[in-house]
C-alpha cells in the first residue's frame, strides 16, 4: 500500500484582514521578519525596493534601506553600475523605529538594461562599510560581496491577464490519450498496445523518432472534464504539425495539422469546447529549423514540392545553410533530420510572419498563447518580429521561450537577449525555478533555496513573473518522480529503459513530489503540470520521459493531490497576483508569503512538509 499524506478539504478563509493577535512593529514589517525574529540582515530586494522586480527606464524606484543602530552608520548610498557606467546615489535619512534606522530615496535611471548595485555605509571615522547580497538574498555586511541585479526593461509593458493566475497542463501529443482510431500512414511502429514502453532511442545525428502511439485531437476533447478537475486553464501542446516523428519538432508543414492527430475542423472544435470549460490553448512554435522530410526541404522526396535539397532552384534553397550541396548542410545540434533554417530569408519570414502566414492563421482560429520553441537560438530581430506580429493579430496572446538559464541576463552566440525589455517575450520557461525546487526537495540547503527563487523575483519584471511558466518537468528532462526517487540512474540505457519506480522508493519520491508541487503552484507564475506526472507516471530521459498517459492505472491519491493544489489556484486567485516574500528562513524550512488585498496566504514548508493557511486558517497540509 502506497504511504499517503493528509490533504484537508478547503475552508472558506475567514478573519481576513486580522493576520495574528499581535500586530508586527513597523520594523519587524521593513525587515521582513515575524515580530519574534531578529537577525542582523538588513535590506530585502522584494520588500525595500519598489517596484517589485524590475524597473523602467524613466520611471521612478524607490529604495529602503534599514541598518539597525549599533552598525553606526551616518550615511547610506546606493551604487549602481552598468558596464562602464556607475552612478553613487546618496539614500538620505528617513526615521528611526524600534532601534533601526531607515534611509531612503527615489531615483530614475534613463538607461535600460541590466544594472547591478551594493551600498555603502559612512561611518563616523569616515571609513566605509559594505553591504551586499547575502547567500538567501538579504544584505550582509563584508567586503568582496556579490551584488544584486536591477533589470530595467526599455519600456513599461503589460502581460496579458487571463494568463495569469492559472494552470498550464503540457501534453505530449501523440501519448495523452487515443479518442479514436485514425489511419497510420507513416513511416515507423504503431503500438497497438497503450501501456507498451516507448521504443528505445536509437543513438545518431540521423535518429529517427517513429514509434507512435496515436494521441489525437479527440481524445484530448474527451478529457476537457479531466483537465478542469485539475484546474487547468492552459493547455500546452507540443508541437501539432505535420511531421514524420512522433515529437513533431521536425516540422513538416507549418500551415498543416498531422494527419495521425487530426484536421483542421477537429481542432477548431478542441479550441470551442476548450473555451467553453475556461481552457486556452498555447502551441508550440518551432521556428529555427524545420524537419529534412518537409515541404520546405523534402529530403525523401515524401512532399510534391520542389525542396531544398533536390535543387538550387528550390523557392526554399535560401532558406538553408548549405557548406557542400546537398548533403553537408547547417543542422540544429549536429542533427541531419532538423536543418536549421535562415531566419532573414524573405520567403521564410513571409510564411512564418506575413499575411495568412502560420502566425496569423492559427492565432486567429483561436489560438491564445505561443511557445517559442529554443528562443535564445533566434537572432533577436526575428524574435522582436515575430512577438510583434502575435500582438498585433492578438494583443491578449501570451507568448513563453524556452529559455534554461536565467532569462534576464540570458547570453547567446555573445548577443545578450533583451527578453525582458518590453518589445519581446510575456514569459519564460522557469527552469531555474525547477532546480531550485528539485534541489530543495532532495535536501539541498534553505538558504540556497530562498536565495535562488529570490534572484528570479528581483531580476524579472513582475508582470513578466505572474505569467512565467513554472515546470519541474517537460518532455526534455527525466520525469520528476524518477528525479525524486533520489537514486544514480543505471550506466547502461538498455537499464533505464526497463527501470521500474515501485514500493517503498515510489513512496518516497511521492512524498517529495507533493512538497515539490506545492512549491510550485504557491510562488509566483504559472505551474505547468506535465501530463502524467499526476498520475504517477515515471521514466528516465527521451524517450521514456513521453511514455503514454497511465489511463486506468492512475494513481488516484497523487490525482487528487493535484485537484486540491488546482482549487487552491482558482479559489485563492488574487493572492497569486499579489507580491511575494520569506519569512522565517532556518536552517530547516522557511515560510513563503503571497500578500494582496485580500490577506495573506502562508505556506510554511520544510524538506518533508508544508501546511498552507489563508488569513490565519489552516487549508492544506502534507
Amino acid at each position: 500500500m502506497r504511504a499517503e499524506r493528509k490533504i484537508l478539504p478547503l475552508k472558506n478563509a475567514t478573519n481576513k484582514h486580522n493576520i495574528s493577535n499581535k500586530k508586527p512593529s513597523e520594523a519587524s514589517l521593513f525587515l521582513g521578519l515575524l515580530p519574534s525574529r531578529k537577525r542582523q540582515k538588513m535590506y530585502n530586494p522584494l520588500v525595500h525596493k519598489k517596484p517589485y522586480g524590475g524597473a523602467v527606464a524613466g520611471k521612478e524606484i524607490t529604495i529602503t534601506f534599514p541598518l539597525e543602530k549599533h552598525f553606526n552608520v551616518k550615511r547610506v548610498f546606493v551604487v549602481l553600475r552598468k558596464d562602464e557606467v556607475s552612478k553613487r546615489i546618496e539614500l538620505p535619512y528617513s526615521h528611526t523605529a524600534e532601534n533601526v534606522d531607515f534611509f531612503e530615496a527615489k531615483f530614475v535611471i534613463d538607461t535600460y538594461g541590466i544594472w547591478h548595485y551594493r551600498f555603502e555605509g559612512v561611518l563616523p571615522d569616515g571609513t566605509l562599510a559594505f553591504f551586499g547580497r547575502d547567500t538567501d538574498g538579504t544584505a550582509i555586511k563584508g567586503d568582496w560581496l556579490p551584488e544584486w541585479q536591477l533589470t530595467v526593461s526599455k519600456v513599461d509593458y503589460k502581460t496579458p491577464v487571463q494568463a495569469k493566475q492559472g494552470v498550464i497542463y503540457q501534453i505530449f501529443p501523440d501519448r495523452f490519450c487515443k479518442g479514436e482510431s485514425r489511419p497510420f500512414l507513416k513511416s515507423g511502429r504503431y503500438h497497438t498496445n497503450w501501456y507498451d514502453r516507448p521504443d528505445f532511442a536509437k543513438e545518431g545525428a540521423d535518429y529517427q523518432a517513429n514509434d507512435f502511439y496515436g494521441g489525437n485531437v479527440k481524445g484530448v476533447i474527451s478529457k476537457l472534464d479531466y483537465l478542469k478537475s485539475l484546474g487547468v486553464t492552459w493547455i500546452y501542446f507540443c508541437p501539432i504539425f505535420k511531421s514524420s516523428s512522433n515529437h513533431r519538432y521536425d516540422t513538416g508543414d507549418y500551415l498543416e495539422i498531422d494527419e495521425l492527430f487530426g484536421d483542421e475542423e477537429q481542432f477548431k472544435t478542441l479550441i470551442k469546447k476548450a473555451d467553453e470549460k475556461g481552457i486556452s490553448i498555447i502551441l508550440d512554435g518551432v521556428f529555427n529549423h524545420t524537419g529534412s522530410d518537409s515541404i520546405y526541404f523534402n529530403k525523401k522526396g515524401t512532399y510534391n514540392s520542389l525542396g531544398a535539397y533536390q535543387s538550387k532552384e528550390s523557392p526554399y534553397y535560401d532558406w538553408y545553410y548549405f557548406d557542400q550541396y546537398p548533403d553537408k548542410y547547417g543542422c540544429w545540434w549536429g542533427s541531419t533530420v532538423v536543418p536549421t533554417v535562415n531566419k532573414s530569408a524573405k520567403g521564410y519570414r513571409d510564411l512564418i510572419l506575413g499575411e495568412n502566414g502560420v502566425i496569423e492563421k492559427w492565432t486567429k482560429m483561436g489560438v491564445k498563447g505561443w511557445r517559442l520553441d529554443v528562443v535564445d537560438e533566434l537572432p533577436i530581430d526575428f524574435t522582436t518580429d515575430l512577438c510583434k506580429k502575435i500582438k498585433s493579430v492578438n494583443p491578449d496572446c501570451s507568448i513563453i521561450g524556452e529559455v534554461w538559464e536565467d532569462a534576464s541576463t540570458k547570453v547567446a552566440y555573445s548577443q545578450w537577449r533583451p527578453y525582458f525589455m518590453g518589445e519581446q517575450l510575456d514569459g519564460v520557461m522557469n527552469y531555474p525555478f525547477k532546480d531550485s525546487i528539485i534541489s530543495f526537495v532532495l535536501g539541498g540547503k534553505t538558504y540556497d533555496f530562498v536565495g535562488r527563487i529570490t534572484r528570479i523575483l528581483e531580476n524579472y519584471p513582475k508582470e513578466s513573473l505572474d505569467v512565467n511558466m513554472n515546470l519541474v518537468g517537460s518532455h526534455d528532462t527525466t520525469r520528476i518522480l524518477t528525479v525524486l526517487a533520489g537514486v544514480p540512474a543505471p550506466y547502461k540505457k538498455e537499464e533505464r529503459a526497463v527501470a521500474v519506480l515501485e514500493g517503498e522508493l515510489y513512496n518516497k519520491a511521492k512524498s517529495r513530489l507533493k512538497v515539490a508541487s506545492t512549491l510550485q503552484y504557491i510562488l509566483p507564475g504559472m505551474p505547468c503540470l506535465y501530463y502524467g506526472d499526476e498520475a504517477g507516471a515515471y521514466g528516465y530521459e527521451d524517450p521514456l520521459n513521453r511514455g503514454t498517459y497511465p489511463w486506468g492505472r492512475e494513481d488516484l491519491d497523487l490525482v487528487r493531490h493535484y485537484q486540491t493544489l488546482g482549487e487552491i489556484r482558482r479559489k485563492y486567485a488574487d493572492f497569486f497576483l499579489g507580491e511575494t516574500t520569506f519569512e522565517d528562513v532556518t536552517d530547516n524550512g522557511f515560510t513563503i508569503v503571497r500578500r494582496c488585498e485580500k490577506g495573506e496566504l502562508r505556506l510554511s514548508a520544510t524538506h518533508q512538509s508544508a501546511i498552507l493557511t489563508v488569513n490565519g486558517e489552516e487549508v492544506f497540509k502534507i
